[in-house]
């Protein structure tokens, strides 16, 4: 491995990374990656306050709990007080930021009633949270309506950046085109959002050097945040099942491990979230994510009444609580790794506010 983390890792170094077995990155990879999160962006863990405001979805991904053609799961669209009154409890327990999530939908109704929500949240806090959507994707237009009504970070999974491999986990069809959801996300950094994406880790038939290329896509496209985690199938989806090509799933939470580890090292800078799929798999998986670089955790402030039909995999934690048990929760469980909880701080990306300040910069040179 280098000893200089600042010098920019080829592809084959990456790949040599992602192959370490336990004891070595557990010695070497897993302490260098918690040097560079402490030099680069300190043991602050940023709350990010998720809301699952709305089940229903267009897309029809074959790995997803939430796909259009599941019929077993109980649709629902959380009334706008009860959005209201979750981003209030946000507030009063002074997260800083929320993230609304929702399935894939662009009907202008969906379009509308999420302008109008932002506007309310923003003007309700008096502009304390930031808002971070995770809508899937949309026009110019509605992109810039939700940023101008008070949306500044939008989450777009790629889920692979490997074009065969989106296509094997996806439908063959328009509706499911790796072109647009590639653009999509170059379209979100122009408009200016914090942007962010993410890939899960263990499909059938992924290898290490596509695990390899996904962080280098990070790189190239000088993502912001990026919020990445393993595969864990979901029974009513077509991926559901034993596959001879996929790994067990304590390999795939060390892979996953590993991954968050090496883009702390390739991307000093951003903030990277510590998945709730890690815990799916070990009741630590969060705490290890931190433990070797990430720096985000998102508590479900959704009602309890609603968690249990969001499930995009099976095995989901945190079903069963309510927003406060969560919070208590992930206190014990970020202090246990040596972090503090940055309460009231809007833990903006370092590398996005990096961007903004070079680009003004240049204006002010003009």
């Amino acid at each position: 491995m280098k000893t200089n983390h600042l010098s920019p890792l080829t592809l084959d170094e990456i790949v040599s990374l992602l192959e370490y077995d336990r004891t070595r990155a557990e010695h070497e990879l897993f302490p260098l990656a918690r040097k560079v999160k402490e030099e680069s962006v300190g043991n602050t863990v940023y709350f990010r306050g998720l809301i699952e405001f709305s089940n229903y979805c267009h897309k029809n991904c074959l790995y997803c709990g939430l796909r259009r053609e599941n019929r077993r799961v109980a649709r629902y669209d959380i009334p706008d007080e009860e959005i209201l009154a979750m981003a209030r409890f946000a507030r009063e327990h002074n997260y800083a930021s929320i993230v609304m999530q929702s399935g894939e939908r662009s009907d202008a109704h969906f379009v509308e009633r999420v302008e109008k929500l932002l506007a309310a949240i923003i003007k309700e806090s008096a502009g304390e949270l930031r808002i971070t959507l995770s809508c899937g994707e949309q026009s110019a237009e509605v992109y810039e309506r939700w940023y101008a009504a008070g949306a500044t970070r939008y989450l777009l999974r790629i889920e692979s950046s490997k074009r065969e491999l989106y296509h094997q986990i996806h439908p063959q069809d328009e509706n499911h085109s790796f072109e647009k959801r590639v653009e999509c996300l170059k379209l979100l950094k122009r408009l200016g959002y914090q942007t962010g994406t993410g890939v899960m880790i263990g499909l059938p038939g992924q290898n290490t050097l596509d695990l390899a290329s996904d962080l280098c896509f990070f790189r190239d496209l000088d993502i912001h945040m990026v919020g990445m985690g393993p595969f864990i199938e979901h029974q009513e989806t077509p991926l559901a099942g034993s596959h001879p090509q996929m790994l067990p799933l304590q390999e795939r939470l060390f892979l996953a491990l590993k991954m968050v580890a090496v883009l702390r090292i390739m991307m000093k800078d951003i903030n990277i979230a510590a998945a709730t799929a890690l815990q799916a798999i070990d009741p630590t998986g969060r705490e290890q994510a931190l433990a070797v670089g990430a720096n985000v955790i998102m508590p479900n402030i959704t009602p309890k009444k609603y968690r249990e039909d969001y499930k995009l995999y099976e095995n989901k934690p945190c079903t069963d609580e309510d927003p406060w048990q969560c919070q208590g929760c992930l206190e014990r469980r970020i202090a246990s790794v040596g972090n503090t909880i940055g309460y009231g701080e809007f833990g903006d990306s370092k590398h996005y506010k990096e961007q903004i300040s070079k680009k003004n910069d240049k204006k002010q040179k003009i």
